[in-house]
């Protein structure tokens, strides 16, 4: 081999390392680039799984169609219309015309039933709905029998939709409470503790005791004297007093104050005491017979159904804010080793 082949032959051995070299070096580069893009990637897609997470908190439920929320509404309001009716406000149909002019026959009165929770007592001049004491019916309410009308009725009644036909109640005015002297003679106003009472209610023509005077009175503790505002075709405290020498009303049995006729809307209007009522003095009771003073039947069931509609609000709310906060979880602490 001669000087200038070993050159050459050298020359290319050279070029050749070098070109292995080159091809090394490019082999680590991209190696090394594939390795950082796939760590950032990771990175990547680490920083956006908190991102779809809140997109999946903030996403709405899916709505339910209103037929099938149609029934659960529906048993909603029938509950609270059993309860209302229950704990607060009953309608009450008036039967007869013992109540005219204030009641007419076919009225719808409302009841206040709230207020007798808290201790409230009945007073003087107020019209109250209370159960039979024993014998005032002369007999058992015209039953709807089983028709059609009768069997909707009975189940609209259950739930304080509709009066019921099978309520022996009655509806009078409360003339004195216990420890009170009622005077009731013919040709004469009515006396309560020896004041008379001007009673501007009374059917035009009735007369305050004519019919069925009953002479002086007094009232039992724990009782009421009632009389109808048609005197004259009312069978009240003074006509059961002259049969049985009763005719008085224990508080127990008084199912709470009417204190508006709701119905028919014609007939709408409410029911206050008579500012006669507030001559009266107190009667033998005197300040322990004074009656609780509670808050009117209106304002009380206005009360009573803000109070669980305030606190359902905030129950909802505060769901609401829960959903949309998302839960954050601490990352894990892993030591690279």
């Amino acid at each position: 081999m001669t000087v200038q082949q070993s050159a050459e032959s050298g020359e290319s051995g050279g070029a050749a390392e070098r070109e292995g070299a080159g091809d090394g070096r490019a082999g680590a580069e991209a190696g090394t680039g594939t390795a950082v893009a796939e760590g950032a990637d990771a990175v990547n897609a680490g920083a956006d799984a908190p991102g779809k997470a809140d997109e999946e908190a903030e996403r709405p439920r899916k709505k339910r169609p209103f037929w099938q929320e149609l029934p659960i509404l529906l048993v909603i309001a029938l509950l609270l219309s059993l309860g209302i009716k229950t704990f607060f406000v009953q309608a009450f149909s008036i039967p007869s015309g013992s109540m005219e002019q204030t009641l007419a026959i076919g009225d719808r009165v409302l009841v206040d039933k709230f207020t007798p929770w808290f201790g409230a007592k009945p007073e003087r001049g107020e019209v109250v709905v209370f159960r039979d004491p024993g014998g005032w019916l002369e007999g058992t309410p015209a039953s709807s029998g089983d028709s059609v009308m009768g069997s909707v009725q009975k189940v609209l009644s259950t739930v304080g939709l509709m009066p019921s036909a099978d309520e022996k109640d009655l509806i009078k005015r409360v003339i004195a409470v216990g420890g009170d002297t009622v005077d009731c003679e013919a040709g004469a106003p009515l006396r309560v503790n020896g004041v008379a009472l001007d009673e501007p209610y009374l059917f035009p023509g009735a007369t305050p005791c004519d019919n069925d005077p009953v002479g002086t009175v007094t009232v039992p503790k724990g009782k009421l004297w009632v009389m109808g505002d048609h005197r004259n075709n009312s069978r009240d405290s003074r006509w059961h007093h002259n049969e049985t020498g009763d005719g008085f009303v224990p508080v127990d049995n008084v199912v709470g104050r009417a204190f508006v006729v709701a119905w028919p809307l014609s007939d709408w209007s409410t029911l206050p005491v008579p500012d006669t009522f507030d001559k009266v003095p107190a009667g033998a009771a005197g300040a322990a017979g004074a009656p609780f003073e509670a808050p009117p039947a209106p304002e009380a069931a206005a009360l009573a159904g803000i109070v669980p509609l305030a606190l359902w609000q905030r129950r909802r709310s505060a769901r609401k804010s829960s959903a949309r906060t998302p839960s954050v979880q601490e990352p894990s602490m892993r030591k690279d080793r």
